[in-house]
């Protein structure tokens, strides 16, 4: 086979070294983890990079996909979590950053009715890490109903609410929580969760029970993370909550970040 020249490895004499470098946006076909069928298919949009040190003119792109590739379809926390250092085992790095964004899917029945109707969240399981450790961290974003607590004390008819939306993310010290156990855990922290399916006393439920549990944005992520506090395998949390306001022209934001 002919000998090709290997540019990206050639000297860059700015003396700069870049922090991150690497692939986005490369869609994968994967199959992760669910607590009511073990698994799922879904397709994850990643993204691979690792530093690169002042000396290299450029990294090998072709490597991000060959050590994904090797790993096959399935997607599950410890096998995600080695990817970092196989990655530093192919290219002359010290640090490998790693990002799987993918929609998660469940059936969830409507409150009166039963009906079922499918969700969708958008869940990212992000790792960076070194040859000898790494940091896994999983990140959901969760819609949900807020129905305002002054517009309600202060509205002699209604109240008006929103949806909003909280991107929660944490890290685990112990066995990690099923992704639709963290899904639970933030829509019990609203007025209401949201469903795909209701019918017409569906409907009314949802309706009153947001007027029965008004919160403020504030509310919101203080009652997940009082929630979170109360799970031993979380060691790290962050919060955030928007609302996108239904009477202003601007939204509601809240975050709080806590390291058990």
């Amino acid at each position: 086979m002919e000998t090709l020249t290997d540019i990206q490895s050639q000297t860059d004499t700015r003396r700069i070294a870049i922090d991150r470098v690497g692939v986005k946006n490369l869609r994968f076909p994967l199959r992760v983890r669910d607590k009511a069928n073990s698994e799922q298919s879904t397709v994850a949009t990643v993204s691979m990079a690792v530093d690169l040190p002042e000396h290299y003119k450029g990294t090998h792109m072709s490597r991000f996909v060959e050590v994904l590739n090797a790993e096959g379809p399935i997607l599950d926390i410890r096998s995600i979590t080695k990817l970092p250092a196989k990655l530093l085992d192919r290219l002359p790095a010290e640090r490998a950053h790693i990002e799987f964004r993918f929609p998660f899917f469940l059936t969830k029945a409507a409150p009166v009715t039963g009906r079922e109707g499918m969700m969708d969240y958008e869940v990212i399981f992000d790792v960076d890490g070194s040859r000898e450790s790494s940091v896994f961290t999983a990140t959901l974003l969760v819609p949900v109903t807020t129905l305002c607590p002054c517009s309600k004390a202060i509205s002699d008819r209604g109240a008006h609410n929103q949806r909003g939306i909280v991107t929660y993310s944490v890290r685990f010290s112990g066995e990690p929580i099923w992704i639709e156990d963290l899904i639970q855990l933030v829509e019990r922290c609203a007025s209401c969760e949201l469903y795909s399916m209701l019918k017409r006393p569906d409907e009314k439920h949802v309706t009153e029970h947001a007027y029965d549990n008004p919160v403020f944005v504030e509310d919101l992520v203080r009652n997940v993370a009082a929630a979170s506090d109360q799970q031993q395998s979380i060691a790290w949390y962050r919060v955030e909550a928007e609302n996108y306001e239904s009477i202003h022209n601007h939204n509601a934001y809240a975050v709080i970040e806590r390291k058990l």
